[in-house]
């Protein structure tokens, strides 16, 4: 029995100490995981704060400059000297336009100085001497500043003379232009001069006011924003409601967002963030729409209540919020997830690389992708840009082609490149929380998506188009910071629409604005007069495509619409 209990007492000793045993190893693993963890999170940290480091003391772009000459030389000193294969390019020198050729779209006036009495007598003979040519002595450019008039209607009133003989006073009434706003001193040209300057040139109203009291008139800038809060509800708002029907019938659209800020919206505080979204036509060879729509929110409704009916190609970055959008086929942006591998890039590393831009004219040799012996020697975000430039350099070369040439060389080249990086992505394992997680996340996220611009060569491999309108919005809003009010919003909306729009369809903005002024108040309830009124007509590119002319195009001297 002692022997029993002997063996008993030490096969519970060895059972506790195996549990012991279990408990320390298991501790281990715990630690041994939560010591990765640390270290990943001081990994992610570490790169987040460069990240931080970068943008407030750096530059926040993706290009990037050459190394300074000194720091070449003390890096040179204070590492061993490695040798390099630098890729040369060739690049194309633009030919230098001629004086000629910048000024061509000017009037021209001739000053002739004639001789004086005293210059016109020989200094010999005294003699009276005859002109026998001029000689062009220099050419200077000339500017009229703004000038502010007031202009007084006077009405004629005529009375039939024989009528009055009867007692009967017949009179008649001269017809006078409509006026833009009844009772107000608005005129077609000052409102399209503060909404210029306002939406093409960023001027706020604040310093417009100051700029008209230098012409001449105190014009307050809370008159100022109810001239362009109505002519853009008024005016221009039939015009954009026609391009936004126009724009859903096409097969391909852009889509992005930017944040804005309304001081006063029912519901929200006034530091809170509203949203302007951006949708334009593609590259589909008819004329360009772009149009702004101010929203309180960046929710998915708002792009499926705007899109709705569209039936096409929606390209667009990697927001899932365009996924509610109904009847699309949604076209991820490349540069969106190029420009996450870029940013896990350290800082020293990403100054000696080149991001590719399509339409650069800078002749670039193509892009080598790494070898598998190579690639060890790079760390993977280097190896992710490569692939993502090496599609881009393919985009360049594809961008003179017809749509179905492009298509076919993008099925020829690119897919191979396509399914080669997705392989390689396979293969990796991040650090967790990293930034080339979250590259190598978003890549994998929009696998399909990404690609689904080979399916269609108008489509592009990119959404930077969208991206450059959300630009010409933001360069605005840095200068007023915010809008007033929500009407304010929206004829910012609209007004920004207008302009963009005509931009891209090459007219001269002011007096497309001027012109869109003077007609609107007499055709604005007529499709017909709406439609020869759009950016792309006829009549627009006729009178919109040179120079300012607020002279003979006037409220009482103007033909009418050929309606």
């Amino acid at each position: 029995m002692v022997k029993e209990d002997q063996i008993k007492l030490m096969q519970t000793i060895i059972d506790q100490q195996e549990k012991r045993i279990q408990e320390k190893d298991a501790v281990i693993a715990d630690l041994r995981k939560l010591v990765d963890e640390l270290q990943s999170l001081k990994a992610n940290l570490e790169e987040t704060l460069k990240e931080f480091q970068r943008q407030f003391f750096g530059v926040r772009s993706e290009k990037t400059k050459a190394p300074d000459k000194k720091q070449e030389q003390q890096n040179a000193t204070a590492e061993p000297a490695k040798t390099v294969e630098v890729k040369s390019h060739t690049r194309q020198r633009k030919t230098k336009a001629t004086r000629k050729e910048l000024y061509a779209n000017l009037p021209v006036r001739e000053i002739v100085i004639p001789l004086t009495e005293e210059e016109r007598r020989c200094p010999y003979c005294n003699a009276e001497m005859t002109t026998i040519g001029y000689t062009d002595v220099r050419e200077e450019l000339r500017i009229t500043p703004a000038k502010v008039e007031r202009i007084l209607y006077k009405q004629e009133v005529a009375v039939c003379p024989e009528c009055r003989k009867d007692g009967d006073g017949t009179l008649v009434k001269a017809t006078t232009p409509t006026a833009l706003f009844p009772h107000s001193p608005a005129s077609a040209s000052i409102v399209a001069y503060v909404m210029y300057h306002k939406t093409f040139v960023g001027t706020p109203y604040y310093r417009q006011e100051s700029g008209m009291f230098q012409l001449g008139v105190k014009l307050p800038r809370e008159t100022m924003a109810n001239w362009c809060i109505q002519g853009a509800g008024k005016y221009f708002y039939p015009l954009f409601e026609r391009m936004h029907e126009l724009l859903i019938q096409r097969e391909l659209i852009h889509a992005d967002e930017t944040t804005c800020q309304v001081l006063r919206e029912e519901g929200k505080a006034a530091e809170s963030i509203s949203y302007m979204w951006i949708y334009l036509s593609g590259n589909d060879g008819l004329p360009p729409i772009i149009l702004y729509d101010y929203q309180a929110g960046r929710a998915g409704k708002y792009a499926q209540q705007f899109l709705e009916g569209f039936h096409g190609m929606l390209q667009c970055d990697g927001y899932q919020g365009y996924n509610k959008v109904d009847n699309v086929l949604l076209v991820c942006c490349l540069a969106h997830c190029r420009r996450k591998f870029y940013e896990a890039i350290p800082a020293e590393r990403r100054k000696k690389l080149k991001l590719l831009d399509i339409n650069s004219e800078e002749e670039i040799k193509e892009p080598l992708l790494p070898k598998k012996e190579e690639i060890p020697g790079m760390i993977p975000a280097e190896v992710g840009l490569a692939y993502c430039n090496k599609l881009f350099f393919f985009e360049k070369q594809f961008r003179d082609l017809t749509p179905e040439e492009r298509k076919d060389r993008r099925l020829e080249t690119e897919v191979p490149v396509w399914e080669s990086f997705y392989a390689w992505l396979e293969q990796l394992n991040p650090v967790k929380r990293s930034k080339l997680e979250k590259a190598v996340i978003y890549a994998k996220n929009h696998k399909e998506t990404l690609r689904n611009y080979l399916q269609d060569g108008r489509c592009e491999i990119s959404n930077n188009t969208a991206e450059r309108r959300a630009k010409s919005y933001a360069i605005g809003r840095k200068a007023f910071l915010f809008h007033t009010s929500t009407a304010g919003a929206e004829a910012s909306a609209v007004m920004y629409s207008i302009v963009e729009t005509a931009k891209a369809n090459n007219l001269n903005v002011f007096q497309y604005l001027y012109t869109v002024l003077l007609y609107m108040p007499d055709y604005k309830n007529e499709p017909a007069g709406i439609e020869k009124l759009l950016p792309w007509s006829d009549f627009i590119k006729e009178r919109c495509s040179g120079l300012i002319d607020v002279e003979n195009q006037t409220p009482e001297h103007h033909e009418p619409l050929p309606v």
